[in-house]
């Protein structure tokens, strides 16, 4: 019997000798977390199709995901998801010139599904396959874009599970800034929604309420901006959240508009401290450019202020549309397609990593930068 626990390095691969044509058509899987994500991009025309399927109907009970459950429905939903975007590309499986996956940074479980079907698509059909890492696909979504942002440039990615600073100089060309040190934004996001009592997933809920608080009732932390480094931490944040609630508590039942206020300030103390890691990030590489990607990137107010505050600088802001904001197979089917195009693919030990530093990423031997909206 299969032991599901290993890495996936039993698939025997169609052969690739690494020599591509410019032109690719790649179908990207995105199935990292709970989000099940197919597109088909063109390295000449550009996204095609796309479908994207979210789950958070079927966690939001739980608060948060439930990685089994994640897992069982990637299966239901990827290959329908596959036959639909094909349908509405007008495209045939045996058009189609490589497959793109997430490999990782996941949920196992969830990881294995795109992995299993993409890389087993690929050998049917003769071409070759690709585990893409998950971050340097919400990286280059912005990409997808009309007026995409050119190298170098600073990249701000803030997801559920990540909070990250990156000099870009290329494709594959990554220099970490900075990281959380414990709780990324978005997780700190849903735990602040979490005790509010608002639904998951709790980036939304969150910054909704925050329309209706009063502002500057109460002042919150901006954590880690004294120390003069790029590192990020929010732990203190949603502790002096917690304790602001227990003292509205402790005066009697938490009001709507205590809730709200409280919403308010932990968002504005959030992207007060995104701003100023970004526009240090940007003095110390003394670039011009800041990429903002990742689920966070999404949030109305940090768009608003870092436009603001930046552009008054000169600072040219991009940012991915908004539904490439989340987990979407858009970013995947690109980033499989510029590296397959400069003649990556998977070899026989290729496997899935729930965790996967971008650091250990190495640009492509031929990186195409290019790419067509």
């Amino acid at each position: 019997m299969r032991d599901f626990a290993k890495p996936l390095d039993v698939l025997v691969l169609p052969t690739f000798t690494g020599e591509s044509e410019d032109l690719m058509r790649v179908l990207g899987i995105e199935t990292s977390c709970d989000e099940t994500g197919i597109a088909l991009y063109d390295t000449e025309q550009g996204l095609l199709a796309e479908a994207l399927y979210s789950q958070v109907a079927v966690h939001a009970e739980y608060g948060g995901v439930v990685p089994e459950l994640a897992s069982r429905d990637h299966i239901r939903k990827t290959l329908p998801l596959i036959d639909q975007v094909l349908t509405d590309a007008n495209c045939q499986r045996s058009q189609i010139d490589g497959v793109a996956y997430t490999a990782g940074p996941g949920l196992i479980g969830a990881l294995m599904v795109g992995a299993t079907l993409g890389r087993s698509i690929a050998k049917g059909l003769g071409i070759p396959s690709l585990g893409v890492h998950h971050m340097e696909g919400h990286l280059l979504a912005p990409m997808l874009s009309q007026s995409p942002p050119e190298y170098p440039f600073v990249a701000l990615l803030v997801s559920g599970g990540h909070t990250q600073l990156v000099r870009v100089d290329g494709l594959g060309v990554y220099s970490l800034l900075g990281e959380s040190l414990d709780d990324a934004a978005g997780e700190a996001f849903d735990k602040t929604a979490k005790l509010l009592g608002l639904s998951y997933p709790g980036g939304p809920a969150v910054s909704a309420l925050a329309q209706q608080g009063t502002p500057d009732r109460f002042q919150f932390p901006r954590p880690m901006v004294k120390h003069g480094g790029l590192d990020f931490s929010f732990s203190g944040l949603k502790t002096h959240t917690l304790n602001t609630f227990k003292t509205c508590e402790a005066q009697g039942e938490v009001s709507d508009q205590d809730r709200a206020d409280i919403a308010l300030a932990f968002e504005v103390a959030v992207v007060d401290t995104l701003l100023i890691k970004c526009r240090r990030a940007l003095e110390h590489t003394g670039l011009q450019r800041l990429v903002m990607a990742g689920g966070v990137s999404a949030n109305r107010r940090l768009r608003e202020v870092l436009a603001k505050r930046l552009g008054s600088k000169g600072i040219q802001v991009f940012y991915p549309e908004g539904h490439l904001c989340t987990d979407n197979g858009a970013m995947i089917a690109l980033a499989g397609a510029l590296r397959m195009s400069a003649g990556e693919c998977d070899g026989p030990m290729a496997e899935v990593r729930a965790r996967w530093p971008m650091a250990e990423l190495a640009p492509p031997s031929d990186a195409h930068s290019e790419v067509t909206s």
